[in-house]
């Protein structure tokens, strides 16, 4: 298990590694919420936000990750260096929105939108299937 304070050091020693272009802007830093924090999507109960690049009129730009979002999503058993690849990865898509909210692109949004479509329809169809059978 990872606790709350490696996976800061996790995130710490990744932002590190970065060019400073990258923290251009993002005014707010990044934040570590001990939060488990489900999905926006009202049908999706199973569906949990890792990470999320918040832009905010009081709070400037900022990448919040969500600890208790991983734990809930990984568990106690998985790896130090799998929950350390994981943070990594959220931490790292989190930062593609922030440069391409910077660059006014949307390449990744609309990517996440997609998949979002993709995961609506898996769950309409689970869900029809459950219906079917009782």
């Amino acid at each position: 298990m990872v606790t709350i304070d490696e996976a800061q050091d996790i995130l710490d020693s990744v932002a590190e590694g970065l060019p400073p272009e990258f923290f251009k802007e993002l005014n707010g830093g990044i934040i570590l919420l001990p939060d488990v924090k489900r999905s926006n999507e009202p049908w999706a109960t199973d569906l949990y936000t890792l990470g999320q690049y918040i832009v905010s009129y009081s709070m400037g730009r900022y990448i919040a990750i969500y600890y208790g979002s991983f734990q809930y999503v990984f568990g106690e058993n998985t790896s130090k260096e799998k929950m350390a690849e994981e943070l990594r990865k959220t931490l790292l898509h989190e930062f593609t929105h922030h440069l391409e909210h910077l660059g006014g692109e949307r390449g990744l949004e609309k990517e996440d939108e997609r998949q979002m479509m993709i995961y609506r329809r898996r769950a309409e169809m689970r869900r029809l299937r459950r219906k079917e059978g009782g």
